[in-house]
């Protein structure tokens, strides 16, 4: 059975996330931020069942998948593959500073 890890970068990331989301009031209930960021664990968590590809630059792992969760925003998750174990290195979106960077690097 395939395990997912996610490296502790990846869960700090989502953490702030949560607060991010509620201070900047891109919503309005502090129980919206955690289930935005619940979906995209529960994203992360399906990603050995999801068509993925592979990144040009093995800095942020050797594959990616992408999550869009709506018009405006897309998630990407990049991981290594070990045997049977998926290890999420890095998450970002497209309104990121390092999206330019990230998704050029990217085929």
């Amino acid at each position: 059975m395939e395990k997912i890890v996610l490296l502790p970068e990846v869960i700090n990331r989502l953490n702030e996330l949560i607060n991010i989301l509620y201070t900047k009031e891109y919503f309005g209930f502090i129980e919206s931020s955690f289930s935005y960021v619940d979906n995209i664990y529960d994203f992360i968590y399906t990603v050995p069942t999801l068509p993925c590809k592979e990144t040009s630059n093995q800095k942020f792992g050797k594959f990616y998948c992408s999550y869009k969760v709506n018009r405006n925003t897309t998630w990407y998750i990049t991981f290594d593959k070990e045997d049977e174990r998926y290890i999420v290195q890095y998450i970002t979106n497209n309104h990121t500073e390092e999206y330019p960077y990230f998704i050029s690097k990217i085929k």
